[in-house]
């Protein structure tokens, strides 16, 4: 996939989600998000840091956390967090939006599985709707599949995809699980908020999975 067009992408999500957290209240940042371990605002600090990190800064990170990834990135998005305010955070966020600088070891797609994905997160707790563009969730849920880093080979061996809003089949199992493609991103990534929205035999094997 071209390169400039997956930057592209990215550059309007994260504008798009720096507007989505400008328009929330001061109640709303200490939501819990479906990040259990953090609140919207530490989502939000969490989010301006993919643009940052460095390959020295990872391996301080992980040694610290001692080879955890969750756990580093956890501790990096509270300290982080707990040094700026939300609205810093959000001007950092539409800052960097066009940066092409991304975590060592990460592909080109996988800033903008972050930011569809973190979106949903800090979305649905709050009760509010935040739609995922056809085009863009499509190639990040591609991307989910293949990666090893989201586990979702594992999580969803002999599970077949299929999106009820938009043209997308992916997995090849004799099991079908169908959904709006937002809910599919998020039960790929591990996310059990997802599971509600979806249909088919599959549902209750992938619940069970979760």
């Amino acid at each position: 996939m071209d390169r400039d067009q997956i930057l592209s992408w990215v550059r309007a999500e994260r504008l798009s989600l720096a507007d989505f957290f400008a328009e929330l209240d001061e109640d709303e940042w200490g939501v819990r998000s479906l990040c259990p371990d953090w609140t919207v605002h530490e989502v939000l600090a969490h989010v301006t840091l993919s643009s940052t990190d460095t390959l020295w800064g990872t391996f301080v990170g992980i040694v610290r956390a001692r080879g955890d990834w969750n756990r580093m990135n956890t501790v990096q998005a509270r300290d982080h967090a707990a040094r700026f305010t939300s609205r810093e955070l959000i001007e950092q966020l539409r800052e960097s939006a066009g940066s092409a600088r991304r975590s060592p070891g990460a592909s080109p797609l996988d800033p903008l599985v972050d930011m569809l994905i973190h979106g949903q997160d800090v979305a649905r707790p709050l009760g509010r709707v935040r739609a995922v563009p056809a085009e863009q969730g499509c190639a990040a849920l591609d991307h989910v599949l293949r990666s090893p880093f989201y586990g979702a080979r594992k999580r969803l061996r002999g599970i077949r995809l299929t999106a009820s809003d938009t043209e997308w089949t992916g997995g090849n199992g004799p099991t079908e699980v169908s959904g709006p493609l937002s809910d599919l991103l998020l039960v790929a990534t591990g996310r059990t908020a997802g599971l509600a929205a979806l249909t088919g035999p599959g549902v209750e094997r992938l619940t069970t999975t979760l």
